[in-house]
Formats: C-alpha cells, sequence, structure tokens
C-alpha cells in the first residue's frame, strides 16, 4: 500500500492593524502552527500550535481576532497543488472554540497586560484525498487596545 504524504503544510500569519483606543503603543509576533507532513493515509488529525506574542509599553487591554484566511470560520482552507486541505485554529488545546472575529460561534482572545503569549492551536482532520504538495494559507490577525 503507498503512502501519500502533503508535505510541508503550514500557515503564515501577518498582522493586519492596530487600533489605539489610549496611550500605549503594543506590538505582536504571530508565528503561526507548523504541521509538518500530512499522511492522507492516516486516520489520525494532525495538530500543532504557533504562538502570537503581545508586548504594550503600558498596562492595556487588547483583543486578538483572527480572520478566515482561505475559506471560512466553519473550515479554513490551505492551497496547495491544485486541492484544497482543510484546517482550522483555535483558542483553546481541546481544539473546541474557533479563534476568529468574535462572529458566529469564533472567540477572539482578551487580556489586561504589558505583554502575553498567546497559544494558535492548529488542526488538520484526517482522510483527506489530497495530492503531495507544499500547502499553506494566510491569516490576518488585528490586535485592537
Amino acid at each position: 500500500m503507498a503512502k501519500i504524504v502533503a508535505a510541508g503544510a503550514g500557515m503564515l500569519i501577518y498582522l493586519v492593524s492596530a487600533y489605539p483606543a489610549r496611550a500605549a503603543t503594543c506590538s505582536i509576533s504571530p508565528q503561526g502552527p507548523n504541521f509538518g507532513s500530512y499522511d492522507t493515509l492516516s486516520p489520525t488529525a494532525v495538530e500543532s500550535v504557533g504562538n502570537i506574542s503581545v508586548t504594550c509599553d503600558a498596562t492595556t487591554s487588547f483583543t486578538i481576532a483572527l480572520d478566515t484566511g482561505s475559506g471560512s470560520f466553519v473550515q479554513r482552507t490551505m492551497a496547495g497543488n491544485a486541492m484544497p486541505l482543510r484546517y482550522n485554529l483555535y483558542i483553546d488545546a481541546t481544539r473546541l472554540i474557533v479563534w476568529g472575529d468574535g462572529s458566529g460561534s469564533t472567540g477572539t482572545v482578551s487580556s489586561t497586560a504589558t505583554s502575553g503569549n498567546f497559544a494558535v492551536y492548529g488542526r488538520i482532520p484526517a482522510g483527506q484525498n489530497v495530492t503531495a504538495g507544499s500547502y499553506s494559507d494566510t491569516i490576518f490577525v488585528t490586535i485592537s487596545y
């Protein structure tokens, strides 16, 4: 039996903008989950964890939201070859709350601090019939403070 692998599945995250409502200045450094290889024959989902680091020059309240990238909040997709690879990003380690913009059933992450690291939990569901190759998506991160 041949093993087909979609190698290099990954995700990039970029900062969209900041909306300063106070005198504080904040910066953000996102790192998306690196899923590595995906085996189409494996019955197990591929999971990975990324990180969003926030640093402010004063204690301030902020909220971090993610856009849909390709796809939707129900199912984000990574592009590669001619086929999409479905995945999603979550706020919690149990991967039950989709990290989005707060609309629908998605959540955002909020904090009051001068800095923090916030885990981005990712999952690629098992059983997807995709061809081998590199897959990626771009997610825009918005921090509001």
